[in-house]
């Protein structure tokens, strides 16, 4: 049975990659969605804002920083 939803995705894909894995498929999905294309499901009328990309950012750095401390070396 293939998934249907997000949830059953995660559940029967996303979940068994290595945090290394799922912190790529974060980005290509993310990526993707920031292109603006006009017509995506997300359009430009809820494009981020600098200051919501540089939010962004800093926690996605702060939480690799947690995940991967400098001692331990990322493929």
């Amino acid at each position: 049975m293939s998934a249907t939803t997000a949830q059953e995705v995660y559940e029967e894909t996303v979940r068994i990659l290595s945090p290394a894995e799922r912190l790529r498929l974060a980005a290509l999905i993310l990526d993707e969605l920031t292109q603006n294309d006009p017509s995506s499901a997300i359009g430009t009328a809820h494009s981020c804002s600098q200051q919501d990309q540089s939010d962004l950012t800093a926690f996605s750095l702060q939480y690799a920083a947690a995940v991967y401390p400098e001692s331990e070396a990322v493929a």
